[in-house]
């Protein structure tokens, strides 16, 4: 698939991971439509130019987010939509038990598991319905879809429970999605990042953040949102990347 006169839907494109994609296809000829729930992402899409469109929308609505993937679509033309970079999420750290002796709570558990892992089955069924319409192109795709995933899913942390549990699934959907879609030309793939300089991370005090990049074996620095973006890139324009995760994360394995 060439990025190049293709149109493509970034979720969490406000800021951090998805913003950088959005710039990276944005500058490679692509039309983006950028979608948050984060009112930032017009000013964002204004910086883009003429090639980028925002839309608010809620990951976790049905109605919503068919809005996003018809404004997709509707840029995109008699092509269509080809592809999406799904980056929205939430992170979340809760114990199971405190330190009073109390359990996590659900309802916090449950929100966490609706963002990442819902959504994430959300944003797919679409916009796969979506591209299903789209002519073949010359390779013979109809579209692609990147998820993202964290190394949370395979070295959680304590506290980390349904941040991880959510991420795991979006890992175990990626072969079983890609497979069910092969028969309309989509290909799914999930990438896994593993410390990064994002809006997330800048959550946490510094002397954490220092320890992560000091952990990671090389480079020994948190990824940039744009190395994100790049190996995005690359998952669309290489077709026979598929049904697949793919571990960005300088070699760290969390203790």
């Amino acid at each position: 698939m060439q990025v190049k006169e293709s149109t493509f839907l970034i979720t969490g494109a406000a800021s951090g991971l998805g913003a950088a994609t959005a710039e990276r296809l944005v500058a490679a000829g692509a039309r983006v439509v950028l979608c948050d729930l984060n009112d930032s992402v017009n000013a964002h899409a204004q910086q883009l130019g003429v090639n980028a469109r925002a839309i608010l929308a809620d990951i976790t609505s049905g109605k919503q987010m068919q809005q996003a993937v018809d404004a997709a679509v509707v840029l995109g033309g008699e092509r269509g939509l080809s592809g999406v970079v799904h980056c929205a999420g939430v992170v979340s750290a809760a114990k199971l038990v405190d330190r009073e002796g109390n359990p996590a709570d659900l309802e916090s558990y449950m929100k966490t598991i609706n963002i990442n892992l819902v959504g994430t089955f959300n944003v797919m069924r679409l916009a796969a319905a979506a591209m299903a319409k789209n002519a073949p192109s010359e390779s013979g795709e109809r579209g692609v879809i990147i998820n993202t995933a964290s190394i949370a899913a395979f070295d959680g942390q304590v506290g980390q429970c349904a941040y991880s549990a959510s991420k795991a699934g979006v890992v175990g959907m990626s072969l079983p999605a890609a497979r069910e879609l092969s028969r309309h030309a989509i290909r799914v793939m999930a990438i896994a990042p593993g410390v990064f300089e994002t809006p997330m991370m800048s959550e946490i005090p510094d002397e954490a953040a220092q320890a992560l990049a000091a952990a990671v074996p090389f480079p020994k620095r948190l990824g940039k949102p744009d190395e994100f973006a790049q190996l995005a890139e690359q998952i669309i324009t290489n077709p026979m990347l598929n049904g697949e995760l793919i571990r960005l994360d300088g070699g760290i394995r969390m203790q």
